[in-house]
């Protein structure tokens, strides 16, 4: 079991975006349980739409979604005039055999994490892209 007291640096602001609702929620209760802030996107389109409207501290983006992929997206971020062009975008997906991790960061990405998702995994990799420090998980010990 996870100790509750585990606090983050400070909390940060994620926008996930995900084609997979569930997917969306269970990377929600992690970010949550850390002590973060997750708003969803369940496209590419409407991700861009939310960060025209607000600041996000990280990014974790869905690689293969309809219409839009993870990469265009980035590209569309990366491309764009306001301040979220600098955002930190970590991408996420299950498809660990198209490309190695080195790629995505070449891409423009800021980390990698593959689904499913390792929660120590999915921390370290948003507090990193973040710049803050992880919170340490420590383990209470059966009596």
């Amino acid at each position: 079991m996870s100790d509750s007291n585990a606090k983050p640096e400070r909390a940060l602001t994620v926008l996930h975006v995900d084609d997979d609702p569930v997917n969306l929620r269970v990377v929600e209760e992690i970010l949550t349980a850390f002590g973060h802030h997750a708003v969803k996107a369940l496209s590419g389109s409407e991700a861009l739409e939310q960060m025209g409207k607000q600041a996000f501290d990280v990014v974790l983006m869905d690689i293969h979604m309809p219409e839009m992929s993870g990469i265009e997206v980035l590209k569309r971020i990366r491309g764009s005039l306001g301040p979220e062009r600098d955002t930190p975008v970590i991408a996420l997906t299950a498809d660990i055999l198209s490309r190695e991790p080195a790629e995505y960061l070449a891409l423009g990405f800021a980390g990698f994490v593959p689904k499913p998702v390792m929660v120590q995994g999915l921390i370290a990799a948003v507090t990193r892209a973040a710049g803050v420090a992880q919170p340490m998980l420590r383990l209470r010990r059966a009596s």
